[in-house]
């Protein structure tokens, strides 16, 4: 178990490549093709969700002549990232721990085009027969007190490698554009004043949040009475 004085040194840039050179000395990290393996299934897994939300959108557009998802982005976890999460949670620096308590290793945020759109393509995606639910927070209905909204999804998803099947875990973000919007510039915001973000701009961001949404409703119901309008003509 690597101490959490080594995560205040992994802080440091200067001593990242060296202390990571200490650190990746535990089974998982004990030979490339471990890591490799590691990267090579949670890829697996964000192309396999991926896949699935491109084809729920591709339907969704011939049924009901509209797309839910306005686009798709993905990411993966960097091994410093993940071993610095890992010591802060005081998980063992191992594949199996790992791979059981870390459920961000993968990522996929869908950007929706309305409120709706959000809770109709997570459920869709949910109810799939491979597909299992593990967790889900909604900072939609029960916003984060700074004012982040977003629908979060953590799901297992198999994986068929040449051994067998290897189910993993996916984390999966839903939010309108408007959310996304507003998420990203307070990202940019907190990362350029290094979270020391002044009392005032965030109550400032909080009241943005509030708008945004209120935005995001009356968009909702604008189309909602467009497309009823269209369905009885």
């Amino acid at each position: 178990m690597v101490n959490k004085e080594k995560l205040r040194l992994l802080d440091n840039k200067n001593l990242k490549k060296d202390i990571l050179n200490q650190v990746i000395k535990s089974p998982v990290f004990s030979n490339v093709n471990s890591l490799l393996r590691m990267q090579q299934i949670y890829e697996a897994g964000i192309k396999e969700i991926q896949t699935k939300l491109e084809i729920l959108d591709s339907e969704f557009k011939v049924k009901f002549d509209h797309n839910p998802i306005h686009h798709i982005e993905s990411r993966l976890k960097k091994p410093e990232s993940i071993i610095k999460k890992a010591i802060d949670k005081d998980i063992t620096l191992t594949e199996k721990e790992i791979m059981n308590h870390i459920h961000d290793i993968a990522g996929i945020r869908v950007i929706c085009n309305y409120i709706d759109d959000v809770y109709v393509v997570a459920q869709l995606l949910i109810d799939q027969d491979d597909i299992r639910l593990i967790k889900i927070k909604d900072y939609i209905q029960n916003p984060k007190p700074n004012g982040y909204r977003s629908l979060h999804l953590v799901l297992e998803v198999p994986i068929f490698l040449a051994e067998g099947a290897q189910p993993i875990h996916v984390e999966v973000q839903l939010r309108t554009i408007a959310m996304d919007f507003w998420a990203s510039l307070e990202h940019r915001l907190r990362y350029k004043t290094e979270n020391n973000v002044p009392e005032d701009i965030k109550d400032e961001l909080i009241q943005c949040a509030i708008d945004i949404s209120e935005l995001d409703h009356k968009m909702q119901n604008i189309y909602n009475r467009l497309n009823h309008g269209q369905r009885n003509q």
